[in-house]
């Protein structure tokens, strides 16, 4: 595995993170199956060029900075992509 495709795979991640989105919503967005994108972001198969235009339309960030890593990703990622919660939905744990 190349550093680019891991720094490719960490960055998708934090998206997913930062927009709340499930590996589900991902490939609808992309029209792919979960399962490719699973593979894809496990390692057992690479992103493509054409993946990586249809990420950068997806999440409205040019491709030289969704291939600069998560920071530079997530700074560029438009305010209307976010989630309101970091991470999907916040839960609060109760005393019992």
């Amino acid at each position: 595995m190349s550093s680019s495709e891991h720094y490719l795979r960490l960055t998708v991640a934090a998206l997913l993170y930062a927009t709340g989105e499930t590996q589900t919503d991902l490939a609808e967005g992309l029209r792919l199956t979960q399962g490719q994108v699973s593979r894809k972001q496990s390692g057992r198969a690479s992103w493509t060029l054409a993946d990586l235009d249809r990420l950068a339309a997806h999440y409205g960030i040019p491709v030289p900075d969704l291939l600069c890593g998560p920071d530079r990703a997530l700074v560029r990622l438009p305010a209307t992509r976010r989630a309101a919660t970091l991470g999907g939905t916040q839960t609060v744990i109760t005393p019992g």
